[in-house]
């Protein structure tokens, strides 16, 4: 079941509106799940005039938004797992041929609690052999590079759906301890789905990478635009290839337990203009809800 957070701010400037004149109303609605690291948040702005651009600024970097209609807008934010709790400006600005509205929004981020967990693997994945240093670099290099792929429009329409029908066993943000080791935080989720079980893209986009990659086995990377890209891990077969083009419930390959794993399942990471969030939250606010 969903619990959403809307919230709506009316600007007092807008497009068109003179000194002299009775300023007309920007509206600011600000949907999420919750106001906390590694949750998205869905910008929707209406506009009294037509805007011919929007911007949209957060977190130190811009965010694309699209038109999705003659007056109203929108753009969807991440707040990423490491973003420091308080308070956090959303800068709007609408342009029109008759003037400018301008609005920030602070955005109150508040603490989350995640988990730990103490995992037991194949030694050569935390400490990878001297041979496998040059591979394990080239491949974070290329992750990275598409991370930071911004398309300004979405690929993808309608709702985003699961990528497989079971639970998710494994969530976002817990703090993992491999052979004894601290390591990053779980930068997805995981879902305890059985060897074989088809893997389907979530929502339509491009297949930016489709191989194996030394930590996360069988790997296909779907840029749905928009600078939210997917990452589905450690599959024992991949059926599609770099640069496809893929629509919502296409299958993109099989689960496995290749890579570093400790068994069959499914990970998925999300990213948002590079930041980090937790894919259940896209199924909340913008398709089919979490389990």
């Amino acid at each position: 079941m969903r619990h959403l957070v809307t919230l709506v701010l009316v600007s007092a400037g807008a497009i068109g509106a003179s000194a002299q004149q009775t300023a007309e109303p920007l509206t600011i609605t600000l949907t999420a799940r919750a106001q906390q690291p590694g949750e998205l948040v869905v910008v929707d702005v209406t506009t009294h005039e037509p805007a011919a651009t929007l911007h949209v600024r957060a977190f130190d970097r811009d965010w694309p938004a699209y038109a999705t209609s003659d007056t109203t807008w929108r753009a969807i934010i991440g707040i990423d797992l490491d973003v420091e709790i308080g308070e956090h400006p959303i800068a709007v600005r609408a342009d029109g041929r008759a003037g400018t509205a301008r609005r920030t929004r602070v955005l109150t981020v508040t603490a989350k609690s995640f988990r730990t967990r103490n995992l037991t693997v194949d030694n050569a994945f935390v400490n990878p052999p001297a041979s496998t240093q040059e591979r394990i670099a080239r491949e974070a290099t290329e992750l990275n590079r598409i991370w930071r792929m911004v398309e300004p429009a979405p690929f993808w329409t309608g709702a985003f759906q699961r990528p497989v029908p079971h639970e998710a066993n494994s969530r976002f943000g817990t703090r993992s301890i491999f052979n004894g080791q601290p390591r990053r935080p779980h930068g997805g989720a995981d879902f305890l789905s059985p060897s074989g079980t088809p893997v389907k893209s979530p929502g339509a986009g491009i297949v930016r990478l489709a191989g194996d990659l030394y930590y996360t086995g069988g790997t296909v990377v779907v840029d749905h635009g928009l600078g939210l890209i997917s990452l589905f891990a450690h599959l024992s077969a991949v059926d599609v290839e770099a640069d496809d083009r893929v629509e919502a419930g296409q299958v993109l390959g099989k689960v496995g337990a290749t890579g570093r794993v400790t068994g069959a399942h499914l990970h998925w990471t999300l990213r948002i203009n590079g930041m980090r969030v937790d894919p259940l939250s896209l199924l909340e606010v913008l398709g089919t809800p979490a389990r």
